[in-house]
């Protein structure tokens, strides 16, 4: 057997056994993986502290307080203004529902005028039936999510173990990254190299990107909602631009939000469809122009993939899952683009081909 066929059965191995082991250790693995990333996002900054004659211990301790700090600011905002939103519209809901009732009644008049009873009477059990499967579908998927999140994420382990880990990485940061590399074969050594600066820079440019995005999405969306009068629409507008870092997942909970909020504000159609208005430009403009501009030209994702991971991502590990789902899958882009040009430049692909193909880029 060639060194060659040695080294690539030995990173099949590798890879296979670190999939086995997190899929063994899935229900432990979660706060470890979050404290990496805040490890990695904060790294920077603590370089930049130690250049300036800081301990890196204590340059750790204090970019990570301050994270801390902004991320409970933020929650600060958020879990009120969240809670606002839900005991209005749950103090609306007995409206709601007769509106909601009303408008169904109408519909069923209109449609008994110009149809068949008997198509009628299958209608009504079509659309039953859809109601109930639709419903049941969202309850399970809605327990999944938060059932999977609780088994992963505790409080425990989001208020201890989280911060503590992080901590550990950030202040070894340059360790281990220097152990990693100690132990990387020498002879793929500028490869590897070549691939992690890949798999770097699309994670930073993921994180630019879509914290811009969400800037963008909330000054839009509380600007378009307060001009058309919806209750509290500026907090809703700025509540969709802080969920919008969970793709189609924030969009959807404001978008579902606004109309309910309109609808038991107005009880006319006009106001929930200048809502679906709002929302349908601001879709278009999200998806044609700021996410491939922003984010899409930096993952090198189609849109379907995102969407697969983000299913993929709530599936395995519920709320968490889907919040790491896109940079995750950005990750593995990377080093399937890699893998599929490497396929290209080999004799798998073409016996004839002896020399590496030059300037070919993979299929995006």
């Amino acid at each position: 057997m060639s060194a060659r066929a040695v080294r690539i059965l030995f990173w099949v191995a590798a890879v296979l056994l670190v999939l086995f082991a997190l899929g063994q250790l899935s229900a432990i693995v979660m706060p470890f993986a979050v404290s990496f990333a805040i490890a990695y996002i904060l790294a920077p900054a603590v370089a930049v502290l130690e250049r300036w004659g800081i301990w890196r211990g204590v340059a750790s301790l204090l970019v990570l307080a301050a994270f801390l700090l902004v991320v409970a600011a933020i929650l600060s905002l958020l879990v009120p203004l969240v809670q606002g939103q839900l005991v209005v519209l749950i103090g609306h809901l007995p409206d709601l529902a007769h509106w909601l009732r009303d408008q169904v009644n109408n519909l069923i008049a209109i449609l008994e005028k110009r149809l068949p009873a008997p198509e009628m009477d299958k209608l009504r059990d079509v659309v039953s039936g859809k109601l109930g499967e639709a419903v049941t579908w969202f309850a399970s998927m809605f327990q999944s999510v938060l059932t999977s999140s609780i088994a992963i994420l505790n409080i425990l382990s989001l208020l201890i173990v989280t911060p503590i880990v992080a901590f550990l990485l950030l202040r070894d940061w340059d360790r281990l990254v220097a152990t990693v590399d100690f132990y990387m074969p020498r002879g793929s050594l500028g490869t590897i190299r070549e691939q992690a600066r890949a798999v770097s820079d699309t994670l930073v440019g993921y994180v630019h990107g879509q914290a811009i995005v969400c800037v963008i999405l909330a000054c839009y969306y509380a600007t378009a909602l307060s001009l058309a009068h919806i209750q509290s629409g500026a907090a809703v507008g700025l509540l969709v631009g802080v969920l919008a870092i969970v793709p189609i997942v924030g969009v959807s909970i404001g978008f579902l939000l606004s109309v309910s909020l309109a609808a038991v504000q107005y009880g006319t159609w006009t106001p929930v469809l200048i809502v679906c208005g709002i929302f349908l430009f601001g879709q278009t403009m999200e998806a044609n122009i700021l996410t491939p501009k922003l984010i899409g030209e930096r993952i090198h994702l189609h849109p379907v993939w995102v969407i697969f991971a983000l299913l993929a991502g709530g599936t395995l590990f519920g709320f968490v899952g889907v919040l790491v789902a896109v940079p995750a899958a950005a990750v593995i882009g990377v080093l399937a683009r890699f893998a599929l040009l490497r396929y290209r430049q080999s004799a798998v692909y073409d016996p004839r081909q002896a020399e590496p193909v030059r300037g070919l880029t993979p299929v995006e």
